[in-house]
């Protein structure tokens, strides 16, 4: 779906509301799901290797807004009176490029409508969700399927002075 020049861009309240885990996790401690939901998008950016940014909506709140890198996820928190959504399009015509592809992920319709109106494709929540969820299980299949190394098989069960002479043995050393 998504390729490595792609940009994805988050509505992180959004995401957070639209999937059952981290609405359950929001219900307990808001800033529990916010982690949980930025840990599962620094995975994914990782195994699809897109550039991803997650969007929180800090519209009361008074200040400058605040921007950092979570394990290399560029995070924002909005500015005072400006909206996840009105950040959103900011960064979408900031990103636009005929190299790559912009994503916006949101089930807010208008946001979607005004995302692809500036050039960027649209995501859901639910698309993003099973995206996640599938990069998940490869990652998970990826491990299985490679046995730990093994360093010296034998190093164990041969005697020491029988180990020290397949060793001299192994370098050219003779017996």
């Amino acid at each position: 779906m998504l390729r490595r020049e792609d940009v994805l861009i988050v509505d992180g309240y959004n995401m957070i509301g639209a999937w059952p885990e981290l609405e359950k996790l929001k219900q307990e401690k808001l800033e529990d799901a916010r982690d949980r939901l930025l840990d599962l998008l620094a995975n994914y950016q990782s195994y699809a290797g897109v550039s991803v940014s997650v969007v929180f909506d800090a519209f009361r709140v008074p200040g400058l807004g605040a921007e950092y890198k979570h394990h290399r996820l560029n995070v924002v928190f909005t500015r005072e009176k400006e909206t996840a959504d009105e950040c959103i399009e900011r960064l979408v015509g900031e990103t636009t490029s005929v190299k790559r592809n912009v994503y916006v992920a949101t089930s807010d319709q208008t946001e979607q409508r005004v995302a692809f109106g500036r050039g960027a494709l649209r995501l859901s929540a639910r698309e993003l969700r099973i995206a996640v969820e599938e990069s998940r299980k490869e990652i998970e299949r990826t491990i299985r399927k490679e046995p730990p190394p093994k360093r010296n098989p034998l190093g164990n069960v041969l005697r020491p002075d029988v180990q020290v002479r397949l060793e001299r043995m192994r370098r050219g050393e003779g017996d």
